[in-house]
């Protein structure tokens, strides 16, 4: 079956950029050359002497972006607006009132306080209906999500009266919030998947992603870890020092984590301390082709010294290095400055030289079978290293190639199922049962170990899904219904979990049928296969 982008676009991939900083001391004489007199002459000409008045500004960035665009994929400009919003998520908080919301039915539904946060404090609880912000209506005028970020969100101090609707109370309640940090956790999720094995899932390289990993691994090993799952799918990236760091927990003193090396950047390598803590005990790690950049540090250094087994499919193979370069204007260019190489040599970048082909090769690889089928992988012999430890073979050139293959799981994506997934049908419905059930389900389930073992999606459950799906406009389709009605049952449960309690419930529902989860699990249970792969010559 032939993959199209719009079809592809569950399977999106964000793309993150590994941070480095350039040394000081860049000369006069490497800035103001020729070209970017000449450049500026251009300019100046053409202010002074076009036919019509122009936008200098807009000029200046259409120029920046494009002359960008002809060095590398990866090489980009971000306005200040832009630069804020990437920053976020990797500085690990944002300012505002702390709540994750949806917009049902046009009004603001709080989905859940964060716990401790300025919401919570207040009194606020989940399933409140915002009508007002400060004297403002915003219930039934057609507000967006973005719109809402603009009111609630604000500096640190500063505070928001919001009127809520809340079920069983006649009147509106009013609440005056302080807005204050909010958190942004990357760790999505650590549990206990059995007796001596632990889950950790990150989903980016920010700045709080190693208080946030030693706090989950401290937690599991008062639980009884002796083996780890460590799960970046999907994580596209985020700073090469805390790439670092983690791989740090897991390798022993003075082994080399990568190098990163560049026409204007010599050779620099970064090498483990002896500070790690999970330096012993079976590892593995699950990627997929979402795992890029940063997480491609992490596993190429985990299987270069042989130290874990990765699980699942090929990485994006992305390994140049960004710096961040701010602007007279608070704008930035991430200028890509080196190459990072994995401490065999291996070069993870995929070649780039056709830009389109570049940009599209997730859907060539799904068309190609490499998501689908291991042999359709195929490495040159030039691209051919070998492990630090054990000497196996692997592969450089374009992605981290996984010890254990799980192919993608496609036997449910019908027109019917992307349909209701990308309408947000599912994110819908699930927000509406839960307005009229969460008060039963909260008695029923004080806790989420009671919601997982014995909650279970009726077939009347699933019905009313279909139902609502109708209303929204997607049309009943038996067969595709029947291929996904599964997936739809357990992601209801999951979605379900996740706005009773959290991100990590949804995780530990989904990950019961998560191929790459059970096969790690498989692997971590056979003590012998895992140390044939490491052993493997």
């Amino acid at each position: 079956m032939s993959m199209t982008w719009k079809q592809a676009s569950s399977h999106a991939i964000i793309i993150l950029v590994v941070f480095i900083f350039l040394p000081a001391g860049i000369g006069r004489s490497q800035i103001f050359n020729d070209e970017s007199v000449k450049f500026s002459q251009a300019l100046n000409w053409i202010n002074k002497y076009y036919v019509d008045s122009v936008d200098q500004h807009k000029l200046v960035e259409t120029a920046i972006v494009e002359m960008l665009h002809t060095m590398d994929p990866h090489s980009t400009y971000l306005t200040k607006e832009e630069v804020k919003e990437m920053e976020e998520p990797l500085q690990g908080s944002f300012e505002g009132i702390g709540v994750s919301f949806d917009i049902l039915n046009d009004t603001i539904i709080i989905v859940n306080p964060i716990p401790g946060g300025p919401s919570e404090k207040v009194g606020i609880l989940a399933g409140d209906r915002i009508v007002l912000i400060g004297s403002e209506n915003v219930a039934g005028i057609g507000i967006r999500t973005n719109d809402v970020y603009k009111r609630l969100r604000g500096d640190k101090g500063t505070k928001v009266t919001i009127s809520v609707k809340r079920r069983s109370v006649p009147d509106l309640l009013d609440f005056t919030i302080t807005r204050d940090k909010i958190p942004i956790f990357s760790v999505d999720a650590s549990y206990m998947v059995n007796d001596h094995a632990g889950y950790i899932k990150i989903n980016r390289f920010a700045y709080t992603t190693m208080d946030e990993f030693h706090q989950a691994l401290a937690n599991l090993k008062m639980q009884g870890l002796k083996d780890l799952i460590l799960d970046l799918s999907s994580n596209g990236g985020g700073y090469l020092d805390v790439a670092i760091q983690l791989a740090d927990e897991f390798l022993g003193q003075q082994r080399l984590i990568l190098y990163t090396e560049g026409l204007h950047q010599p050779k620099r390598n970064y090498n483990a301390t002896d500070r790690g803590d999970f330096q012993d005990g079976k590892l593995v790690l699950i990627i997929d082709e979402g795992s890029a950049s940063a997480s491609e540090i992490v596993s190429g250094a985990v299987q270069d010294w042989d130290r874990g087994i990765i699980v699942g499919r090929r990485s994006f193979g992305k390994g140049l290095v960004q710096s961040p370069l701010k602007l007279i204007d608070s704008s930035m260019i991430r200028l890509t400055i080196a190459r990072y190489y994995t401490p065999s040599g291996r070069l993870i970048q995929k070649p780039y030289t056709d830009y389109d082909e570049y940009s599209n090769d997730l859907i060539k690889r799904y068309n190609n079978g490499e998501l689908s089928e291991e042999d359709k992988n195929i490495f040159p012999d030039s691209l051919r290293y070998h492990t630090l430890v054990s000497g196996r073979t692997v592969y450089g050139g374009g992605g981290i190639m996984p010890d254990y293959f799980v192919p993608i799981d496609t036997s449910y994506y019908s027109e019917f199922y992307r349909k209701i997934m990308n309408r947000g049908t599912l994110n819908m419905f699930v927000l509406n049962y839960l307005d009229n059930q969460r008060a039963e389900l909260t008695d029923s389930f004080p806790a989420f170990n009671l919601f997982r073992d014995q909650f279970s999606v009726s077939d009347e459950l699933i019905k009313q899904l279909v139902d609502f799906a109708g209303r929204d406009g997607v049309v009943y389709d038996e067969k595709g219904y029947g291929s996904c009605r599964e997936q739809l049952r357990m992601l209801l449960k999951a979605n379900i979990a996740r706005d009773l309690w959290d991100t990590g419930s949804f995780y530990e529902i989904v990950n019961q049928q998560n191929p790459s989860v059970i096969k790690a699990l498989e692997v971590i249970a056979e003590p012998v296969k895992y140390q044939a792969v490491l052993k493997q010559k």
